[in-house]
């Protein structure tokens, strides 16, 4: 009787009562359908702010555009890197479904400080006054400044939680022992960028249009409501959902078998205990690490640092994803500037289409368009053609993705370097380089950028998300999803500091710096660009040299 249990339950997974999960009832499309409409809602009110952020805070909050850069780049890196530890949290003492709850009401916390604030005079620092046809503006300071930051890094504990559970959530609910819940589960991937799509491309047009005409309480108000409601429509897939068992932390069996191939290591030459030899599987490729075989002591001399094959294996597996991981950060640091520098390139241009007047901030919704059509296409079309042509289950491989992503990442800084360089050659021809008013130029132009920028982030989020889940150890599947919100984050700091170091370095040699000022016609934005375009190339070829030595673990049972 205990064999048929066995049989019609989900080893290692549990439902939401902490019951053994069974065959037919838990998992499946029906489970994972949930996680996706609650994508659109998660994004949206997430995206939604992120998106016109930098506007805020230069027009309402006075904020300099290269402070105000920085801060949306700091508030969204920090919400993604916190996403490691909500797959941490995960993996090791919760479950993706708890964490996503007590997630998504943390960010309603913090979006409900920041409704409050924008509805509230009081609370904002003071209009601009013109003195000498100057306006003079106070930069938000005191309690003021501290409820917005309190408000944005609230929010960003909250979205980094929910980044980090909710893809690995959806994922494990795939029989992975199958090949049809193999590719089930890569067409997962797939439409969670395009659920992610849905949800962006409500933010960018409708939710910004109400933030730019109705008022910023009201963006706010939306985007507070919005994840408030994703909470009960999450929990209503509560009876279909498949919970993985955490099975403790991580990071605990990393720092031990480190530790301890490390300690064997010093000690090798006076200990007699020999190394317990590693016989690993083809399809792992994790014989080039023999570094971590030292791990292993038949009778090591510290019995806490003691570590099995198992773990010493897994660990191999996180040492050779690490660097892929790194390499998808410098197009991540390109993807920046879709938030910062290139929505202040586009409010200074024309954007009217016809008689509609688009904000700055809709920008996004070209990319988006193109993600929502290329998706199902990709899906339905491209994966089953490559399949046939290659005669493998996965068609186009994970890596192949990223690199796609990586190219037409560099392309984009091109094409923006470009578009820079004719911008600002019409506010000179125009003699409208000091002023303020919109120049004769459309917002169309800034659009290329977000197409291809928009097509390196389908091919690469979904490739690195499918990438991390399944090549990762299954102790650790949450946590390593969430590299690819960690590159995100990375990318966002790069470009922060990259903006720093380019200020820096240019001041040095300048009287005045490439990225400086409160008039963006006086930046030297497009040498920025190629810059980035340069860097981009560098990293590709490092891309290259790991992407060339990996071999894939078995998609088998």
């Amino acid at each position: 009787m205990d064999g048929i249990c066995q049989l019609n339950t989900w080893e290692g997974y549990v439902d939401w009562r902490n019951k053994p999960a069974l065959r037919g009832r838990h998992g499946g499309m029906l489970a994972a359908c949930f996680v996706l409409a609650v994508e659109v809602l998660e994004n949206l009110a997430y995206l939604a702010n992120a998106s016109n952020l930098v506007l805020y805070l230069s027009k309402f909050m006075h904020f300099s555009p290269s402070s105000s850069a920085n801060i949306v780049t700091n508030f969204m890196g920090t919400a993604f890197l916190l996403a490691l530890l909500g797959g941490f949290l995960a993996d090791a003492f919760f479950t993706t479904y708890r964490i996503y709850v007590i997630s998504a009401a943390i960010e309603f916390m913090g979006l409900l400080l920041l409704t409050v604030q924008a509805h509230t005079r009081s609370l904002k620092p003071p209009t601009c006054v013109l003195e000498d046809g100057i306006a003079s503006c106070r930069e938000d300071e005191g309690g003021k400044a501290v409820m917005l930051f309190a408000g944005l890094y609230i929010v960003a504990l909250g979205v980094g939680g929910i980044k980090g559970s909710l893809a690995p959530h959806g994922a494990e609910q795939y029989d992975e022992t199958t090949q049809l819940g193999r590719k089930q589960r890569s067409a997962f991937f797939n439409y969670y960028v395009f659920c992610l799509s849905c949800g962006a491309l409500i933010a960018v047009t409708f939710v910004v249009w109400i933030e730019d005409n109705k008022g910023w309480q009201w963006g706010f108000g939306i985007s507070t409501a919005t994840i408030l409601l994703s909470i009960p429509i999450f929990l209503l897939g509560s009876p279909f959902y498949r919970n993985k068992i955490p099975t403790g932390s991580p990071l605990t069996t990393i720092f031990k078998v480190l530790t301890a191939a490390i300690f064997n290591t010093c000690k090798s030459k006076n200990s007699s205990n020999a190394v317990t030899e590693v016989h690993s599987s083809p399809t792992c490729s994790n014989e080039n690490i023999k570094f971590l075989n030292r791990a292993l002591r038949n009778n090591p001399a510290y019995p806490i640092v003691q570590c099995t094959v198992k773990e010493v294996e897994e660990v191999k597996i996180v040492v050779k994803i690490f660097p892929i991981f790194m390499s998808t950060i410098m197009l991540n640091c390109c993807l920046a500037q879709l938030s910062t520098f290139s929505v202040q390139q586009a409010a200074t241009m024309n954007t009217k289409l016809g008689s509609l007047k688009v904000p700055p901030a809709s920008l996004p919704v070209f990319p988006v368009i193109f993600i929502l059509i290329l998706a199902p296409v990709y899906n339905h079309v491209i994966i089953p053609f490559a399949r046939k042509v290659t005669k493998s289950e996965m068609g186009i491989t994970h890596l192949q993705r990223i690199g796609t992503g990586l190219i037409l990442s560099i392309v984009a800084m091109a094409v923006a370097a470009l578009v820079e360089i004719k911008r600002k050659r019409v506010a000179v021809n125009s003699g409208l380089v000091n002023s303020s008013e919109p120049l004769p130029i459309t917002f169309l132009w800034v659009a290329l950028q977000y197409l291809f920028l928009g097509s390196a982030d389908l091919f690469t989020l979904a490739g690195m998300m499918e990438f991390f889940f399944t090549d990762a150890p299954l102790s650790m599947r949450s946590l390593a999803t969430s590299l690819s919100w960690a590159s995100l984050a990375m990318g966002y700091y790069f470009s922060t500091v990259l903006v720093s170091i380019v200020n820096n370095i240019t001041s040095t040699y300048r009287h005045t710096p490439w990225l400086f000022g409160s008039n963006l016609n006086h930046y030297h934005l497009e040498r920025f660009y190629w810059l980035m375009c340069i860097l981009g190339g560098l990293n590709f070829l490092h891309f290259l040299f790991w992407a060339a030595r990996y071999k894939y673990r078995s998609t088998g049972p």
